[in-house]
């Protein structure tokens, strides 16, 4: 019985003696020096109306809804062209969906064909390949076009509009 007493009583002066070493050893961000004080240079206060302003930056203000700009989906203040939204498109058959440079496009209805003025053509970055002007581009890909000059349009023979989605600027010619 005498010996249960001792263990017991060294466990708990060990335990005890730890807890107490522990309490006064300083943590790694106590004894670094680097916390963050508020409204100090590292961590500044911002107002309200500072955020609300910036959060308005990066929406494309909200005075360009509704697509005013005859669907060309580009908020152009600022001198930036940065696309606002993701866009249901429907391009008749016979005429081209042509696409400036950055824009992305994701072919939802019908059978579209690749269009570019020269040999090169536009990136499917679903697949990792190159879509060469004339041949078919696949539904639910995103298509990217790297330059002006290049866009889709309905395959010879599909009569239906096609349904495409779209974000940056484009234009639909014949």
């Amino acid at each position: 019985m005498k010996g249960k007493l001792v263990k017991i009583a060294s466990v708990t002066t060990v335990l005890g003696a730890g807890i107490w070493i522990g309490s006064l050893w300083p943590s790694i961000v106590e004894g670094d020096g680097s916390s963050l004080i508020p409204g100090s240079a590292e961590d500044p206060v911002v107002t309200k109306s500072y955020v609300d302003e910036q959060i308005a930056k990066l929406k494309g203000s909200s005075s360009n809804s509704g697509n005013s700009n005859g669907g060309n989906n580009t908020n152009t203040s600022g001198g930036n062209t940065a696309s606002i939204k993701l866009e249901v498109v429907k391009v008749p058959a016979g005429q081209i969906l042509m696409a400036d440079a950055g824009t992305e496009v994701v072919v939802r209805v019908g059978d579209a064909v690749a269009y570019s003025s020269d040999t090169n053509g536009i990136s499917d970055v679903t697949e990792g390949k190159d879509i060469k002007s004339g041949l078919p581009v696949p539904r639910n890909h995103l298509i990217w076009f790297p330059r002006e000059g290049r866009g889709i349009q309905a395959a010879e023979g599909y009569a239906e509009p096609l349904t495409v989605l779209v974000k940056g600027p484009y234009t639909i010619s014949e």
